[in-house]
């Protein structure tokens, strides 16, 4: 089944959702990679919908991606006698750690760490941001705050705290649970909630030890201002743009997303952009002109993956939702503006053979109009170096390794094939033009470029290139 688009859409699976029925209209309607929301999702559950998806793979014959994104830190208040109150604006309240329930001058605040590490001046965002504080005095077991925006605070209500870097992990004793059930099943991505810091993603690599990609989600401004960092050690990045729009000021998360698809574009690595892309299709058979623009916007910024929420997993539209973004993606990249856009962004390549072999095949391509670019790749470094140059022509991964080809699943313009790996070089090419057939990507007497590693079989080995053409026996066989 071959995709008419380079990006790639993310569903995240809900109740509106989890159906094996509805999943497989969903894949139909053209979703790439599963999203598994752990904040919501019990681990049997999660073993049930990971059953389903493989299914579908089984079914189907084409590689699926499952990303499993983990709950994270959450950050709560306690509770209220009466169970809520009304805060004003320039009243004194207070945080401390006193258990009892809370009244509108105090609450309690279950987390001592930050009162630690909060200091005078800093913000504290309550319910979304819907109540705002302004630390005032600062203390071992208690802080006071100045109000600076009112409103009714409930129950447990979350909090948020974008001036202060707290000392505690991005992984729960909940999160390690859960990824250890995740990568006992087979996952492909695991996404980190809340980060801080690069050492967040060096504690999560040490539990997964290669069994699944990293993925790290960006929505506090601590890990904006450390993005070169974290994404030296992330595999992939996610713009989480609903608790990042909750941090920082709105008007600042689209330049932060610019800044992440760019940081993307230049390391060779996947970056999804996700929240609110088709919000009114939850209670809406068709989205708003302003969504349609902003998916538009993630598309011609080159984003590996848009990604859907609420939209797939508890919408009353989700197929319409997953096909109303394939529309989407499909119109865009067929726009003239496209192309000139993708292009521009091109970053130098790095000063390796593998890098200098991808930015070749991808120059070879354009300029001779050739029919695919097909990359031989075991571990998939040598996809994902293509996919940083996005060529014109689409790319083909073929890969001995079924893990490799869902990894890909999130990857711009990648259509991944397992197949036994090459047995010489005329194996390699032969077989390259009859998949590119096989597959819809080649017509005979057209010609494709083929990159590799010799010899096969030995990942991140990309060191050869051939252009080929497809001859009729390619039909015939």
């Amino acid at each position: 089944m071959r995709r008419l688009r380079r990006a790639k859409i993310v569903a995240t699976l809900g109740p509106a959702s989890a159906d094996p029925v509805v999943m497989a209209r969903l894949f139909d309607a053209g979703v790439d990679v599963f999203r598994i929301n752990m904040s919501h999702t019990s681990q049997a559950r999660m073993r049930e919908l990971i059953a389903a998806i493989r299914g579908i793979e089984r079914d189907t014959g084409r590689p699926v991606g499952i990303l499993v994104d983990l709950q994270g830190p959450k950050l709560r208040l306690g509770t209220f006698t009466g169970g809520s109150v009304m805060l004003l604006k320039g009243d004194s309240f207070v945080l401390d750690v006193d258990p009892a329930p809370g009244d509108a001058t105090r609450v309690y605040l279950p987390h001592p760490e930050i009162f630690a590490a909060v200091a005078s001046g800093h913000t504290l965002l309550l319910d979304d941001g819907k109540v705002r504080l302004s630390v005032t005095e600062t203390g071992a077991k208690r802080m006071v705050t100045r109000v600076e925006v009112g409103g009714k605070l409930s129950d447990r209500k979350g909090v948020s705290l974008p001036d202060t870097t707290i000392p505690f992990s991005a992984l729960t004793a909940k999160d390690i649970s859960d990824l250890e059930a995740a990568l006992d099943v087979g996952i492909d991505w695991v996404a980190l909630s809340f980060i801080q810091r690069p050492e967040d993603i060096a504690e999560a690599k040490k539990i997964t030890r290669g069994r699944a990609a990293v993925m790290a989600k960006i929505e506090k401004p601590q890990a904006v201002h450390r993005l070169p960092e974290i994404m030296e050690l992330a595999d992939a990045l996610m713009v989480a743009r609903g608790d990042l729009g909750v941090e920082m000021p709105l008007e600042k998360v689209p330049a932060a997303q610019k800044q992440m698809t760019r940081l993307g574009r230049v390391t060779g690595k996947p970056v999804v952009v996700a929240t609110q892309m088709l919000e009114s299709m939850i209670s809406s058979p068709v989205p708003t002109r302003a969504e349609v623009s902003d998916v538009a916007t993630a598309i011609f910024e080159g984003a590996d993956a848009v990604m859907l929420s609420a939209e797939s997993a508890a919408g009353q539209y989700p197929v319409e939702a997953v096909s109303t973004m394939n529309r989407i993606a499909e119109e865009i990249e067929g726009d003239e503006l496209y192309r000139s856009i993708i292009d521009a962004q091109r970053a130098t390549p790095e000063a390796t053979g593998a890098d200098a072999i991808a930015d070749a095949a991808r120059h070879i391509a354009d300029t001779l109009d050739l029919a695919a670019v097909i990359c031989w790749t075991s571990s998939g470094s040598t996809a994902f170096r293509v996919a940083r140059e996005r060529p014109r022509p689409p790319i083909v991964a073929l890969s001995p390794n079924l893990s490799t080809g869902r990894r890909l699943a999130v990857v711009w313009g990648v259509h991944c094939v397992v197949t036994e790996d090459a047995r010489d070089q005329d194996d390699m090419v032969n077989r390259a033009c009859r998949i590119a057939f096989k597959e819809g990507f080649a017509k005979p007497g057209q010609r494709v470029i083929v990159v590799a590693g010799v010899p096969f079989g030995t990942p991140g080995a990309t060191n050869m290139l051939r252009i080929a053409y497809v001859g009729a026996e390619a039909a015939r066989e």
